[in-house]
């Protein structure tokens, strides 16, 4: 079966997940600009949520542009995933309602860290279902920035149990050298159209 339907089925799931989690910031009352102060801690926890659902959603989308199909693993796998972001929204909120308490923080490192075991599951299934002679399964041949990326989500979580701070340095960090799209793909794309 051919990937558009789970595609536009992501997409649509990332839009709602992204939507609930802006209805989370209340508006204070007061027109004074000191009203917002104790919105600091929730907007910054929105910021950095949204960024990662960004990222998902452009790793997402550059991970289906060199799978050409799917089954029912590859369906599940990437269910998988959807339900793990789709509990971003909660986490979040937790941890900027409470300003970055240690629990909320590891719950959020938690979530975090199942969104990315999610996704380099999604991988392997549709590695598995197409073949590593597949244009996927020649894409992704390392995963370096996956296990540091797990590495550095543990050690958020085990840490922000003592010091939060250093779980939202840790999960920042992450965010950061996900910024920029996976190049794997793009570069063996490219490397198919020129042959």
């Amino acid at each position: 079966m051919k990937t558009s339907r789970l595609e536009a089925f992501s997409d649509g799931v990332l839009a709602i997940v992204i939507t609930i989690m802006v209805l989370e910031l209340k508006v204070p009352l007061g027109s004074d600009f000191e009203t917002l102060k104790p919105l600091i801690p929730k907007f910054l926890s929105y910021i950095l949520s949204f960024v990662y659902l960004g990222i998902y959603w452009n790793n997402h989308h550059h991970l289906f542009q060199a799978i050409e199909k799917v089954n029912g693993q590859v369906l599940w796998a990437n269910l998988a995933l959807l339900f793990t972001l789709s509990m971003v929204p909660f986490t979040t909120a937790w941890m900027g309602e409470n300003n970055w308490a240690k629990n909320p923080v590891a719950l959020y490192g938690i979530n975090l860290l199942l969104s990315a075991i999610a996704f380099l599951v999604l991988e392997r299934t549709a590695i598995k279902h197409e073949g590593k002679a597949s244009k996927i399964g020649l894409a992704i041949k390392n995963h370096k920035k996956e296990i540091l990326s797990i590495a550095l989500y543990i050690v958020g979580v085990i840490g922000s149990i003592k010091f939060p701070v250093l779980g939202i340095l840790c999960y920042a960090l992450v965010a950061l050298i996900w910024l920029t799209p996976d190049s794997r793909i793009e570069k063996q794309l490219k490397n198919i159209g020129r042959h």
